[in-house]
This record gives C-alpha cells, sequence and structure tokens, in this order.
C-alpha cells in the first residue's frame, strides 16, 4: 500500500499523471492561460465542437509563415474574438465578437487585413472589455516555442 502511495506522489509531482503546466499570454496588462495549436491538425481542429470556454483561458495559433491569415467559425459554437499578431507580438488585425457558425463549408471568413505569424482567440468581448488597440504587443509565457523572427 505504501508503494502506491508513494508511487502516485511521484507521478502526480512529475506530472506524468496528465497535469500539463499552465501555459499563459498577456495582452493590456491581462494573463489568459492558453492552449497551443501548432501544427496543421491542431489549427485546423482550433475550438471547434466547444460549448465553453472558461472566463480567462484561450487559444493561441503559430502558423508557419507570416501572411494574411483568415479564420472561420466552421463548427464553433461560441463567440470569439478573433486576435492576429505579427511576428513581433503586436497586434495587426482583430475580429470582435464573432458569432458561433454551423453552416458548415459556407460560413464566412474574417481576414486579418496585414501579414500575421500568431492568432489568439478569446471569449468575445474581452477584446472590447480590454480596449485593444493595433499595436498592442502580446506577451508569451517562455515556455511556449515561438517561431523564429525574420532578419
Amino acid at each position: 500500500m505504501l508503494a502506491r502511495v508513494c508511487l502516485l506522489s511521484v507521478l502526480l509531482l512529475s506530472g506524468v499523471a496528465g497535469c500539463a503546466p499552465t501555459r499563459w499570454v498577456e495582452i493590456a496588462g491581462h494573463r489568459y492561460s492558453i492552449e497551443v495549436a501548432d501544427d496543421e491538425a491542431e489549427r485546423a481542429r482550433g475550438l471547434m465542437f466547444r460549448d465553453e470556454m472558461a472566463e480567462d483561458h484561450g487559444m493561441l495559433f503559430i502558423h508557419e509563415y507570416e501572411e494574411p491569415i483568415s479564420y472561420w467559425m466552421k463548427n464553433t459554437h461560441i463567440p470569439l474574438d478573433i486576435l492576429y499578431f505579427d511576428h513581433a507580438l503586436k497586434l495587426v488585425g482583430q475580429q470582435r465578437n464573432v458569432p458561433p457558425c454551423s453552416a458548415g463549408n459556407a460560413c464566412p471568413a474574417y481576414p486579418s487585413h496585414a501579414a500575421a505569424l500568431y492568432v489568439l482567440e478569446l471569449n468575445a468581448g474581452q477584446a472590447d472589455r480590454l480596449g485593444l488597440k493595433l499595436g498592442e504587443v502580446l506577451k508569451v509565457d517562455p515556455d511556449v516555442a515561438l517561431k523564429a523572427q525574420p532578419e
């Protein structure tokens, strides 16, 4: 019995039991816990099929190349703010209060209107609440692997 308790304690302390460390971003002085979508499959799925997201949570999408990007809300059940950032983590575009869409491939696209490398999705209304303006800088947890900045 003691061996089981010790093993369980070691697993919990080491994070092997499924407790991933919380990663974060900060913008306009407010910190959000994030999930990271840094490969094609994760970016494609995004926040689809979720019925809710905790108030101070979001998803950070890391793209391969900095270029104009469009996002859509296919199979997304919650309204979102979609924030686009360049290689220097400056806010270069935003789509606020984007509604859910159940129209499949007929869902509209929401473009960045500028070259972006990172996209942060938050619950709708966060950008308004924070008064976000273009040029705002995103701070990212050092444990998140960002793309190398162009020289």
